[in-house]
C-alpha cells in the first residue's frame, strides 16, 4: 500500500454531491466538491454541525455512496461500486477510528483487533497472531493485550481502536472525532499516533474534528460549510504543536 512518491494524489474527489431525499425535503449535505488528497498525508476536515464533513467521511471510507461526481481512491472509482464492492473495498483499504472506540466489551484487546481478520476469513490463526500483535506493538498495547475494555483506560481504548484499524494493512484511515472523548494528555498520544501513522509509515489519514487545536496535529485542515469547501490552510507540522499548543 505504501508509496515513495507523496505527491501522488491518493484521493481524487472531482464535483462530488451526495443528496438525500427525507420524504418531500431533499438535503444536499455535499455539492459539486473537489478534493485532492496526497498519499500518506494527515487531513483534517472542521466546520460547523451539518457542514458535510461527517458525510464527506463516509463517501471517502466507502461506508456511503455519492448522488453525482467522481470519487478516486488509489486509483479506483469507488463512488462507482455496488454497496457489497465497497465492503470488500473497506476490508481491504480502509480503517476506520471512531470517537467512542466502538470496541467488543466481552472480547479482549487482541480479539478486539483481531476481528477485521475473522472476517477477511483468508488468514491462518498463526498469520492472524503475528498482525495482531505487530498492531497492538505500534500503538504500544502488546503488555495489554489480554485486557477487556472496562479494563483500559480511554486513551488505551482508542490505540486500540486504532490498532483493529490498521491490523490489515489498510492505505487509508479515517477518524471521526478520535479524540473528543479523550482528556488533554490521551488525546495528544492519540495525534502523535496518527501523525506517526501518516509520517513514518505513509497512511493517508482523513481527519473529522472540532477542535481547532487537534486539527493542528494535521499537516493541512480544509474547512467546510454548507457542503462546500470554503477556506483552506496550512496547520502547524511542528511535533511540539500536539503536546505544547
Amino acid at each position: 500500500m505504501n508509496d515513495s512518491n507523496k505527491n501522488t494524489s491518493y484521493i481524487r474527489c472531482r464535483d462530488l454531491t451526495k443528496v438525500y431525499q427525507k420524504g418531500k425535503i431533499t438535503v444536499t449535505p455535499l455539492e459539486d466538491l473537489d478534493l485532492d488528497v496526497r498519499r500518506g498525508e494527515f487531513l483534517a476536515l472542521m466546520g460547523p454541525s451539518g457542514s458535510g464533513k461527517t458525510t464527506l467521511l463516509n463517501l471517502i471510507a466507502g461506508i456511503d455512496r455519492p448522488t453525482s461526481g467522481t470519487l478516486h481512491i488509489g486509483g479506483e472509482e469507488i463512488g462507482s461500486f455496488s454497496r457489497g464492492q465497497l465492503t470488500n473495498w473497506r476490508a481491504k483499504h480502509c480503517g476506520y477510528v471512531f470517537q467512542l472506540y466502538h470496541l467488543v466489551p466481552i472480547l479482549s484487546a487482541y480479539e478486539n483487533v483481531e476481528l477485521p481478520l475473522l472476517l477477511d476469513g483468508t488468514l491462518s490463526r498463526r498469520d492472524r497472531k503475528e498482525k495482531v500483535l505487530a498492531a497492538l506493538d505500534l500503538v504500544s498495547l502488546s503488555d495489554r493485550a489480554d485486557h477487556r475494555p472496562t479494563e483500559l483506560s480511554g486513551g488505551q481504548e482508542q490505540r486500540v481502536a486504532i490498532a483493529r484499524a490498521i491490523v490489515a494493512d489498510p492505505g487509508l484511515i479515517v477518524a471521526d472525532e478520535p479524540t473528543g472523548d479523550l482528556d488533554r494528555e490521551s488525546g495528544d498520544q492519540i495525534l502523535e499516533l496518527l501523525r506517526e501513522l501518516s509520517g513514518i509509515h505513509q497512511k493517508t489519514i482523513v481527519m473529522v474534528t472540532h477542535d481547532a487545536r487537534a486539527a493542528e496535529a494535521a499537516e493541512r485542515t480544509l474547512h467546510l460549510d454548507k457542503g462546500r469547501l470554503v477556506e483552506k490552510g496550512l496547520a502547524s507540522t511542528s511535533t511540539e504543536s500536539v503536546a505544547t499548543s
